[in-house]
C-alpha cells in the first residue's frame, strides 16, 4: 500500500532478454508463481541522495507497515543501470484485493498519519515519482515460478509496440518461447501494463540469484541462435523490427532495508531479509596507568 511505478523487442532488445539476460533456473523449493497484478511506484532520487540517506527515509514506511501489521508486503529494488531509481513493487492476486488494501489504508487514521509523514521526509530524497499497474501474461512467460526469497537481482525489460502491430510482437513471442523451451535454465515472468502507458507496453523480469548467474546467461545467446536457426533469426529480426517502437533493459538489486519482505521470505532467509544489529564493541580497558 506504499505507492506505485513503471518499466521488450527490437532485434538488440529481444538478444538481450533472451542471449544476454536469461538467468540459471531457480531452485524448485520455495518457488512460487508471480502475482497476477503487480503495482510499480519508481522513484527518481536527488543526486547524493540515494544509498543511505535514501534508505534512512525509506525505513519511516517500513516502520508503519510493521506498527500497524499491515499484511500487504513489497519489494523494493535499486538501479545498477540508468538514472538513480528505487522501484517499489507490491503484488495482488486481483483489482478487488488492491482495492481492499487501499481503502484499508484510508479508513485507518494513525496509518494515513504516519504514512504521510514517513512520504514528508522521503519527499526531501527525491527529483520525481511516477506509477505503472501491470497484469501477468502468462502466453509470453517461461518457467515464471521463482524462490524470490533467495534472489539478488532483477533484469528488467521494457517493451513499447508500435500502434497496430499486436500481431507481429505475438508471432515473435512465439518464436522466442519455442527456441527457449528447448533450453532448460531459461525463464522469464511477462507483464502487460494496462494503466500508465500510451501504446501496447509489455515489461519481462528475470530473477537472479548472484551475479554469477548474468556470466551464464551471456553463454546462452548461442544455444538460443541454435534453436531458431538462420531462418528463424532472420524472421525474428523483420517481426522484432516491424513491432517495436522504443526498449530498455536495465539491471536492478534487491534492498531488504527499504522492503517490507513477506514472512515467508524472511524465514527462508533471515540472514538477508532482517540481519540482526551488529553487537556493540566491548568496552576498551582501562590504561595501565589507571588500573
Amino acid at each position: 500500500m506504499k505507492r506505485f511505478a513503471g518499466l521488450m523487442l527490437s532485434l538488440s532488445a529481444l538478444l538481450a532478454l533472451v542471449g544476454t539476460g536469461i538467468a540459471v533456473a531457480q531452485e524448485k523449493s520455495g518457488a512460487v508463481p508471480p502475482p497476477k497484478i503487480l503495482v510499480i511506484g519508481r522513484e527518481y532520487t536527488k543526486p547524493g541522495k540515494a544509498g543511505a540517506a535514501h534508505e534512512k527515509t525509506e525505513s519511516a514506511f517500513v516502520q508503519a507497515m510493521k506498527r500497524a501489521k499491515w499484511p500487504t508486503h513489497y519489494l523494493a529494488v535499486e538501479s545498477l543501470s540508468g538514472k538513480s531509481r528505487t522501484l517499489f513493487l507490491t503484488g495482488y492476486d486481483s483489482f478487488a484485493e488492491w482495492e481492499k488494501d487501499e481503502s484499508a489504508g484510508q479508513k485507518n487514521a494513525a496509518f494515513s498519519a504516519d504514512i504521510a509523514r514517513a512520504w514528508a521526509g522521503d519527499g526531501e530524497m527525491l527529483s520525481d515519482t511516477d506509477g505503472g499497474t501491470f497484469q501477468f501474461n502468462e502466453e509470453y512467460s517461461l518457467r515464471p515460478n521463482v524462490d524470490i526469497a533467495h534472489c539478488r537481482y532483477f533484469e528488467i525489460g521494457r517493451f513499447q509496440l508500435h500502434p497496430g502491430h499486436d500481431g507481429d510482437w505475438a508471432e515473435a513471442m512465439k518464436l522466442v518461447k519455442e527456441a527457449y523451451e528447448k533450453i532448460p535454465d531459461a525463464h522469464w515472468a511477462m507483464y502487460t501494463e494496462i494503466y500508465g502507458t500510451i501504446n501496447s507496453t509489455y515489461v519481462y523480469f528475470i530473477p537472479m540469484k548472484s551475479a554469477e548467474e548474468m556470466d551464464r546467461g551471456l553463454a546462452q545467446g548461442k544455444e538460443f541462435e541454435a534453436a531458431m536457426g538462420a531462418d528463424g533469426m532472420k524472421k525474428l529480426g523483420a517481426l522484432s523490427a516491424a513491432a517495436i517502437g522504443e526498449s530498455q533493459t536495465h539491471l536492478f538489486a534487491f534492498n531488504p532495508k527499504m522492503s517490507y519482505p513477506r514472512d515467508e521470505w524472511v524465514k527462508a532467509d533471515p540472514d538477508f531479509w532482517a540481519p540482526k544489529a551488529a553487537a556493540a564493541p566491548a568496552a576498551k580497558k582501562k590504561a595501565a596507568a589507571d588500573q
